[in-house]
């Protein structure tokens, strides 16, 4: 136990704030990121576009209250945005942070992302056959859906990991067993065992998922409200396509199939309301996979600060 303390002492310092869509991240991490002196990085897949506010729930400049932020409005919607771009660019804003004296905060709920970048996996070599690739990719043009139902056919446990609507993960789980013969899953289950190469304090937000969905669900009506639907059609004015990387986001998705006439209005604010709780269990179903994560129930505290306290004695 000594031996570990002091080898986690001479790596980096990385606390990380993770949990499902709704849990609450977004104001602990700030009352957490003032107390520690640290600045933020966000691990969202959506709110590193511009344009995308609503539909993501993106941290308004008021509510940052003066905490730093990274990976916030970098992209334009029509650009595309992965795991490994990620990995590079979070790295960047944590070398930065570190080199001004502050503590590096990585928030957020993707898992897959987090996980990339806590445990540094590589993404610049990998087995792959690119012709394999591209024909998944052809029929992914004409029914995505269908890939899914492969991939679960294949690895239940990574197509139960990975939506539908992500398809380039979709076709990397498919490509790497059409590649290697072994289940990406179990390659995953290995990447799980690494040592991360940080001093690394990560923890995730919950609750009882009753009151979870009925968050996510209060949540969809208040985006709704403050004008989803306007922002998705402004989104396509400016050339933003559904096949982007962007509009696989939640809510953007079925607010375009609104705007397009295949959706009523009742039928899209439903899926998404439907989507976001089948996300947010996808995403409680990773990070209990995680070996380092401690597990925070929001209701067993009075208050944000109470939290904090716990993480700080940490």
């Amino acid at each position: 136990m000594d031996n570990m303390t002091t080898e986690n002492k001479e790596k980096p310092e990385l606390l990380v704030l993770a949990g499902p869509t709704a849990a609450g991240k977004t104001a602990l991490s700030i009352k957490l990121a003032k107390k520690t002196g640290g600045e933020i990085i966000s691990a969202d897949s959506i709110q590193v576009y511009k344009y995308m506010d609503t539909g993501s729930a993106k941290i308004t400049p008021e509510e940052m209250q003066g905490v730093p932020h990274h990976l916030i409005d970098c992209l334009e919607p029509t650009e595309s945005f992965d795991v490994a771009r990620f990995q590079e660019m979070a790295k960047n804003a944590a070398d930065d942070i570190r080199g001004r004296g502050h503590r590096p905060i990585i928030v957020g709920g993707t898992g897959f992302y987090l996980h990339a970048f806590i445990y540094d996996n590589d993404f610049s070599k990998g087995p792959s056959d690119p012709e394999y690739r591209k024909s998944l990719e052809k029929e992914a043009e004409t029914d995505a859906a269908l890939l899914h139902e492969r991939l679960l056919s294949i690895d239940r446990e990574a197509a139960e990991e990975i939506p539908p609507g992500n398809v380039k993960r979709v076709i990397r789980a498919l490509e790497y067993f059409h590649v290697t013969g072994e289940k990406i899953s179990i390659h995953n289950k290995r990447e799980r065992m690494k040592e991360s190469p940080y001093g690394l304090k990560f923890f995730v937000l919950t609750m009882p998922r009753d009151i979870l969905y009925e968050r996510i669900n209060a949540r969809v009506d208040i985006m709704v409200e403050n004008g989803l639907f306007e922002e998705t059609a402004r989104l396509i004015d400016m050339g933003v396509k559904p096949e982007m990387t962007s509009m696989q986001g939640l809510g953007y998705k079925q607010a375009y199939l609104y705007l397009t006439g295949q959706y009523t209005k009742d039928e899209a604010i439903y899926r998404i309301k439907q989507e976001t709780r089948h996300f947010a269990k996808r995403q409680l179903t990773w990070f209990r996979k995680e070996k380092d994560a401690v597990f925070i129930d929001k209701t067993e505290f009075g208050s944000d600060e109470e939290i904090v306290d716990y993480i700080l004695k940490y």
